[in-house]
Parts: structure tokens; C-alpha cells; sequence
């Protein structure tokens, strides 16, 4: 057995149920495996300096760190009717000079944002402190992630645009969200042994439902069950076991249009562990 990898991801109920099973020895790891849970803004911010060896992070962060990091196939967030959302308290005609709040620089949420209207003024909050700051008239309009997906009309808001059904009806692919990435200076042989044992903590998760429960309501914070498993319906789905050729796609466009518009760099590096 070699020395122990640190595995970040996020809080959310996607997360905690595809990794239950890795990071609670149900399954083979090649390796030791350590969980650490943050913030998917704060992972993304992590990525930057390389602090851990597998991490989970926004499609739209993984392009910032290209040259250190590699997504693995498997574990990732993509889909079709999982987009962010833009909402607001009174109806917007359009978001000119609107102030809208993103959930952080490196999302792909604001990067979908900036494709969608360039001249929309940004200011950024974490994603849970969004809704409140729309229902207050602080700002026009949010840019919600998550599990606000499903919890905006209690905060008396309405729906502006669904961003990810806008980006499908341009490209007729999924919308990538977020990818679990290893560090390209580890072993290639290692790199596909990770893929696998991600891929088949998900698997676990599949056939065992129950047994996470426990271990994602630790960590749910105060999301009912019904948004808890709403939340796992949405965002785990066969791209989840793998990319796929349309997953794969689906990044290549994003990357493409984000490159197009100055918002990031070219890179020919290969984007999945091969």
C-alpha cells in the first residue's frame, strides 16, 4: 500500500453519495484514501496551488489548472435540466446594467453567464447567501447552484432563465458541471486504478442506497429528504460512471466557446485519463 491521497469534495448529496463507499472502505482503493470536505469554490481555489491529489471541481476551474491536473472519467457532475439558474423577485425584461450575484469566479455557472450576457455587472457570494441577498433587494438577480435549484420559490422568487436549457438548445449537449480531477504527476497506471475505484464507490452507492444515507445527512446541512434525494436524482446519472463520447463532447464545446470569448486558455493537453 502506498502513502494516504487526499480526495476533496463538496458537502452536497451528489458528492457524499458517489464517494460513501471509497472513503468508507466498502470498496478497493489502490491506495489509502482521505476525505476532505470543502466548498466547491474553495476546491476550486485549492486546484490552483495543487494542494491535493484528487479533487473535485468546476468544469470551468479545471481549465485554470490543465497543466497540473487530468479529469478522471468517472465521478463527475454533467447533464441535461441541471443548469444554474437565474432568478430575480419582480420580472426582468433583460439583465442590462443588472447587478446579478454568481457563486464564484471559477463556476461554471458564471462562466455560462458571461456567454449568455456579457454586460450583466457581477458580484460574487457563496452560493447559500445568494438567495437571501435577491430576497432582500440587495441585488437584481442570483445565479443559484445546487440544491437551490429546488428551493427558490420559498424565498418568494421567480425563474428568469434556466441557463443549462439555454446552453443545451445552442449545442444539443449536456451541460458539464463538475469534474473529479488527479494530479497528472501521479502514476498513469495509478490514475486509471483511481478511475476505477471511483467508479465502482458509485456503483456500491447504487446497489446499497440505504447504507450513505446516514453519511450524506451528516452533511446535508438543513436540506429536507425530499430535496436531499431530489438533489442525488438530478446530479448522479450515467455520465456519473462515465463521461462518455457526448460527456467528452459536451466539454470540448464549453472549453471551445469559453476560449472563443477570451475567458481562458488554449490547451492541448488530454482532457480525460486515457
Amino acid at each position: 500500500m502506498g502513502s494516504m491521497l487526499e480526495l476533496g469534495y463538496s458537502f452536497c448529496p451528489n458528492d457524499t453519495f458517489i464517494f460513501y463507499a471509497l472513503t468508507h472502505g466498502r470498496i478497493h482503493t489502490p491506495q489509502p484514501v482521505q476525505e476532505v470536505l470543502e466548498d466547491v469554490e474553495t476546491l476550486n481555489q485549492w486546484a490552483l496551488q495543487s494542494r491535493l491529489q484528487i479533487t473535485k471541481i468546476s468544469y470551468r476551474a479545471y481549465a485554470e489548472v490543465r497543466d497540473q491536473y487530468v479529469a478522471l472519467r468517472a465521478g463527475g457532475a454533467l447533464g441535461r435540466g441541471v443548469g444554474p439558474l437565474i432568478v430575480s423577485k419582480t420580472a426582468l425584461q433583460n439583465l442590462n446594467g443588472k447587478t446579478i450575484a454568481s457563486p464564484g469566479a471559477l463556476t461554471t455557472a458564471e462562466s455560462l453567464l458571461k456567454l449568455y450576457a456579457p454586460e450583466a455587472r457581477i458580484v460574487r457570494k457563496r452560493y447559500d447567501q445568494i438567495m437571501p441577498a435577491v430576497q432582500s433587494g440587495e441585488i437584481d438577480a442570483g445565479l443559484i447552484i445546487h440544491e437551490s435549484r429546488f428551493t427558490y420559490p420559498d424565498y418568494g422568487l421567480q425563474k428568469h432563465l434556466d441557463l443549462g436549457a439555454w446552453w443545451e438548445e445552442k449545442t444539443g449537449l449536456p451541460l458539464p458541471l463538475g469534474a473529479i480531477l488527479v494530479r497528472r504527476d501521479l502514476p498513469l497506471d495509478l490514475q486509471k486504478q483511481l478511475n476505477q475505484a471511483v467508479r465502482s464507490s458509485l456503483e456500491y452507492a447504487y446497489v446499497h442506497p440505504q447504507e450513505p444515507r446516514a453519511y450524506i445527512r451528516q452533511h446535508a446541512l438543513e436540506m429536507s429528504d425530499q430535496v436531499m434525494q431530489a438533489h442525488i436524482d438530478l446530479y448522479v446519472n450515467p455520465f456519473s460512471l462515465d463521461v462518455g463520447e457526448d460527456g467528452e463532447k459536451a466539454v470540448r464545446e464549453l472549453f471551445g466557446r469559453l476560449e472563443k470569448a477570451g475567458i481562458i486558455q488554449k490547451s492541448d493537453l488530454p482532457l480525460f485519463v486515457g
